[in-house]
């Protein structure tokens, strides 16, 4: 017997979905490229702080931590070796006041997710490292209405196929602002993926929007997603993968 809570299965990301996150990578990039400034132009040092936050996902993986270590790594690159001390303690200064910020809700956060709760089952889905997202969620406020949270090393087709696979529902979606992350994986593993664009992105996240895929929408904010589930109701609950 099909109940209300076998409807939908849902899951949310958290940075820059449903709280403010970007903002406050690009301030302390922006402190980062201040301290070094006599050493290189500021154009020069944000590449050369991309490239090695490339470079070390695969060694940290995604969050702050790897960030400040990618600071470090190319404060120590671009001075030869002979960067002050002090700069590598504002570096860590600067990491410790983000894992220290507070949660700010992205506007319409905490109904969207209500109303999806009123209609199957909520999982938060998000990458970083588990300490600072586990603090975020907490102080958000949100933690109380999701079935389940997952904070994972990356988002895969198997991620995703594996946590809708688990918590089931007739149908599945993914809402996220990253095309590369919170859509694309989660359509190849059968869900819809709902973009909700952010306006501040990390260069590393991007990726072309699906535009003519059938399991592809994107709202301006989540304040459209109430409706938009209820119209993705009325569309074939399975649907295979272009």
């Amino acid at each position: 017997m099909t109940t209300q809570r076998d409807r939908w299965t849902v899951g949310f990301d958290a940075d820059d979905t449903l709280w403010h996150h970007e903002r406050f990578y690009q301030l302390t990039q922006a402190r980062f490229a201040e301290l070094l400034g006599s050493y290189a132009e500021r154009d020069h040092l944000n590449e050369r702080l991309l490239a090695a936050e490339r470079r070390n996902l695969g060694h940290y993986g995604f969050g702050v931590k790897g960030f400040v270590l990618s600071m470090i790594e190319t404060a120590i690159e671009v001075t030869e070796d002979r960067v002050p001390a002090a700069v590598i303690g504002e570096l860590l200064s600067a990491g410790r006041e983000m894992l220290a910020h507070p949660i700010d809700l992205l506007p319409h956060a905490r109904d969207a997710v209500t109303s999806a709760a009123e209609m199957g089952r909520v999982v938060l889905i998000t990458k970083g490292d588990l300490l600072d997202q586990e603090r975020k969620l907490a102080q958000s406020g949100l933690g109380d209405l999701f079935d389940a949270v997952e904070i994972v090393s990356d988002k895969t087709p198997v991620i995703y196929a594996r946590i809708f696979g688990r918590l089931g529902g007739l149908r599945q979606a993914m809402v996220g602002n990253s095309v590369k992350s919170d859509v694309l994986p989660a359509i190849e593993a059968g869900a819809w993926g709902v973009h909700v664009p952010h306006r501040l992105a990390w260069a590393l996240d991007h990726a072309d929007a699906p535009q003519t895929h059938p399991r592809f929408r994107e709202i301006a904010t989540l304040g459209e997603l109430p409706q938009l589930l209820s119209e993705l109701e009325h569309m074939p609950s399975t649907m295979s993968p272009q």
